[in-house]
């Protein structure tokens, strides 16, 4: 049945309805046939409409009084037994009302009914998150701020309250699911045509994948976020065209071999995800050799960028049973113990080692381990894993040289491809990238632009540049120098630097400004306010636009056309 709730209430209040309309007809049958007195003294019979309207406002115990005539006690004594039989059948169905209301069923069948409102009329693009914790929360924040409307899908309550109380503006819609089956998926919108990208970020894999194979098949054009911990996995996730593969240890490993080869890539990293600006200090990892504490997921992608640079490492992992899991050439250089061993970190060599990287999943662990060497050696350089994300974090009072938060990891990734795509691409490719081109890229930011650039990314088209469609739709050419242009003086040129442009399958790095536009191209800017804001003219504005082309002003209607 389609409306649940609706068919919750027929069946739990069916015996209700039935007693109250059976006390209600013997009262009113016994009325009927029992004879009164008129004001004359003259014998008749209540009509049925009478009865009716007295036994509704008698068992309701309102007491409006005896109604047409003066009862006799024949009448009397019926209505006495009519209202204790009318009480007991109406406290029978409150006490069942109130039952239902308390019922968790109906209560979740209300709130779905609720949430199947809220999607039908949501009508601004949209995507759907499952699972709603410190991570998600940013997502949406982020999401919301860029005019994204998100719906959530969550399988414990006590989240979804919290969500409640977040009191996000616009308001997000969020629906109680025990599986993120494929009837949730449907209900959350997913075929909806504004429906923009659904996001999965588990811990566990198979889960993710599973929700990945649902939503390609409900919706082929839905962009989908996908969190992985495995190179299999992600491997399985490509497979099925997944744009948005989220591995934060393979992406804090790609930090460290950036940091090692081509810091001023890391630099650009940070800046694109609104970390750090391009003045920072140049991130850095000394040559030398390398202890890493928990050989797990993390562990091992690091290992695997320090190997790859011909980097020493020795390996510390606490669980034995790890063992048939490990490579030949890890087994070589792991060592089973307790990191925060003194003797085991001695025996390893954590004299003459130049990093300790502490990367198990438990923060207080990771702490321990940092304090322990550094007092055996003062001079190494600590990195940290930090698993809980909370306002205050105790790992920023630590001293510590470098601290991975692959919940942050997480969201930034996340965030960046869902709402800036073309960033998210510029970041992919420059990873491709070396440490010469990298420094000259921050130069030349800094120096055409500021240290803190911001990004502006566009489509040519109709309806968020309506003045170079219509330009180009006619066949005129454009260039991109056009979106310098300074419109307090058509001379100069304003702070903008292109990143990125896209035009169907081909993506082209840093393009030139004599490169010709053509409709439906991506585009990429790097510039400050000043330049944003003209862009915007620019594209929207027919007068600015003219000003931009000509170097003249359009005049209004009123004064001529040009």
């Amino acid at each position: 049945m389609e409306n649940s709730s609706l068919f919750i209430i027929l069946h739990r209040m069916r015996m209700p309805f039935l007693v109250i309309i059976i006390t209600y007809t013997i009262s009113i049958i016994g009325l009927l046939l029992i004879e009164g007195v008129d004001e004359q003294g003259n014998p008749y019979h209540m009509g049925i409409f009478d009865a009716f309207y007295f036994v509704s406002y008698m068992a309701t115990t309102i007491g409006f009084g005896e109604a047409p005539f003066e009862f006799n006690y024949s009448q009397r004594i019926w209505v006495t037994f009519s209202i204790y039989l009318t009480v007991l059948g109406w406290f029978y169905g409150i006490g069942s009302l109130v039952s239902l209301l308390q019922d968790k069923l109906f209560l979740q069948e209300i709130e779905r009914a609720k949430f199947t409102r809220q999607i039908k009329n949501l009508k601004e693009n949209f995507i759907i998150i499952l699972g709603y914790n410190q991570i998600t929360s940013e997502i949406i924040k982020k999401s919301l701020q860029q005019g994204i409307r998100t719906v959530v899908l969550e399988k414990d309550k006590n989240k979804i309250n919290h969500l409640i109380l977040e009191s996000f503006t616009p308001t997000v819609p969020v629906l109680y699911s025990e599986n993120y089956s494929l009837k949730a998926l449907e209900l959350a919108g997913i075929k909806k045509y504004n429906c923009k990208a659904i996001v999965s970020l588990f811990e566990d894999d198979a889960l993710n994948l599973k929700i990945s194979l649902i939503a390609r098949l409900l919706n082929k054009h839905v962009k989908i976020a996908a969190k992985s911990t495995t190179t299999n996995h992600s491997e399985n996730l490509k497979d099925l065209d997944v744009e948005i593969i989220a591995n934060p240890f393979s992406i804090i490993s790609s930090e460290v071999n950036m940091a090692l080869v081509a810091p001023n890539l890391l630099k650009l990293e940070k800046w694109l995800y609104r970390i750090d600006n391009l003045s920072a200090t140049l991130p850095s990892f000394p040559n030398g050799k390398y202890i890493i504490c928990g050989y797990g997921r993390m562990g091992r992608k690091i290992y695997e960028k320090l190997k790859k640079n011909n980097i020493k490492a020795q390996l510390v992992e606490i669980d034995k049973n790890n063992i048939n899991r490990f490579s030949k050439d890890e087994i070589e250089h792991i060592n089973f113990g307790d990191a925060d061993d003194k003797e085991i970190l001695l025996e390893i060599g954590i004299k003459d080692s130049v990093a300790i990287i502490a990367a198990t999943n438990d923060d207080t662990t990771n702490l321990s381990i940092l304090a322990t060497a550094k007092k055996l050696n003062p001079e190494i350089m600590t990195i940290v894993r930090e698993n809980e994300m909370e306002d205050f974090s105790i790992f920023n009072n630590a001293n510590i040289d470098h601290i991975f938060m692959p919940s942050k990891i997480l969201i930034n990734k996340t965030a960046n491809a869902l709402i800036n795509p073309l960033s998210d691409k510029f970041i992919r490719l420059i990873l491709k990238k070396d440490e010469n081109w990298a420094s000259k890229v921050v130069r030349k930011l800094v120096q055409e632009i500021n240290e803190n650039p911001i990004l502006v990314e566009f489509s040519i088209n109709e309806k968020y540049t309506p003045e170079i469609y219509r330009h180009l739709d006619e066949g005129n050419s454009l260039t991109l120098d056009i979106l310098a242009t300074s419109l307090h003086n058509k001379e100069q040129r304003n702070n903008v630097l292109p990143l990125l442009l896209q035009r169907e399958d081909e993506v082209t790095l840093l393009p030139v400004f004599e490169h010709n536009l053509k409709i439906g191209d991506k585009i990429l800017f790097a510039c400050d306010e000043h330049a944003k804001d003209d862009i915007e003219y620019i594209c929207q504005n027919i007068y600015e636009f003219h000003y931009a082309l000509t170097g003249e002003e359009k005049q209004t209607i009123f004064k001529g056309k040009k």
